[in-house]
């Protein structure tokens, strides 16, 4: 394989948990791998480059190849200073021809519509609700960030998991979220617990979500009610950015929806709250059932900056 004779390009998916990456040459994967997270904000500047050099140094080892033509990473936290810059930079260090960096937000919606129309709602670690118009136009609805919004996202459940357990304390109302999270803490009294809680920084709240569907699923009311909540808000914002796509571009007709994220993708109850709310509200609505894999947007995208 004479790799400078092809197409061959870079996707990277730099989630707020992990980060999945994968070289491409004429529509076959050919490297593939994972590392930990490139979000700054969540695991600090050079914990970020470490990781993203890593999956990179895998990858084109598993490859065999030296450069590619184009690169896309879609990333969270794209607007602040320096992100672009720095991932920029390691690229360039791997033999990148041409790169963009751009929101993971968009490499997600386009592995869904591969640029056309419709709605992609993430709900991962964060959430994040997006919808495009035919001519590109965009509208969004939460993805606020953990501490401001991100209703219904890992971090989310975890929290308000935590609140609503301390509220059924208060209440005499039974409820194992305090104790199992004291378990997973190592916080056996109740004054441990809470400066754990609330101690600055702060605990990982997404981490606790699978303990939180664990619980709900064996019938917990604290959780069942944290997720069904969950599956509301989520299902609100979809309506909320399918009315303003209606509303300010006049689109005529329904707009699909896709999504992504493991609070729907590997949590039952929110998935068939979220799939059931949408259909009482507009039935004629198509939505996926199949999970979108953000990488393969930004695959997408790479493919499509290496013939411009």
């Amino acid at each position: 394989m004479n790799a400078m004779t092809m197409s061959v390009v870079l996707g990277i998916d730099g989630g707020g948990t992990n980060t999945r990456a994968a070289i491409v040459t004429d529509g076959k994967t050919i490297g593939s791998g994972q590392s930990g997270s490139i979000k700054r904000l969540r695991v600090g500047a050079e914990a970020a480059e470490a990781n993203l050099r890593a999956v990179l140094k895998e990858i084109f080892a598993q490859a065999g190849v030296k450069s590619v033509q184009a690169a896309c990473c879609g990333v969270a936290s794209v607007s602040m200073p320096g992100i672009t810059e720095w991932i920029s930079a390691v690229f360039d260090d791997f033999g990148v021809e041409r790169s963009e960096v751009v929101g993971d937000h968009l490499i997600a919606l386009d592995a869904a519509f591969k640029g056309g129309q419709g709605i992609l709602q993430i709900a991962g670690t964060g959430t994040n609700t997006i919808g495009r118009a035919a001519d590109g136009s965009t509208e969004t609805a939460g993805g606020w960030s953990s501490r401001l919004g991100d209703e219904g996202s890992g971090y989310w459940i975890g929290l308000y998991a935590m609140r609503r357990g301390l509220n059924a304390y208060d209440r005499d109302e039974p409820t194992g979220v305090l104790k199992k999270v004291g378990e997973i803490w190592g916080t056996p009294t109740m004054d441990e617990l809470i400066n754990v809680g609330d101690g600055t920084p702060g605990p990982d709240f997404a981490a606790l979500a699978p303990a939180i569907n664990e619980l709900a699923e064996a019938g917990d009311p604290v959780a069942v009610g944290v997720l069904k909540q969950a599956a509301a808000d989520l299902v609100q914002n979809v309506l909320l950015v399918r009315s303003k796509l209606r509303r300010k571009h006049t689109i005529a007709g329904e707009v699909p929806v896709a999504w992504t994220g493991s609070v729907i993708g590997k949590m039952a109850l929110v998935r068939e709250a979220f799939f059931a709310g949408l259909k009482a509200a507009a039935p004629e609505m198509p939505v996926g059932k199949a999970e979108t894999v953000a990488l393969e947007g930004a695959v997408w995208r790479a493919e499509r900056l290496a013939k411009s």
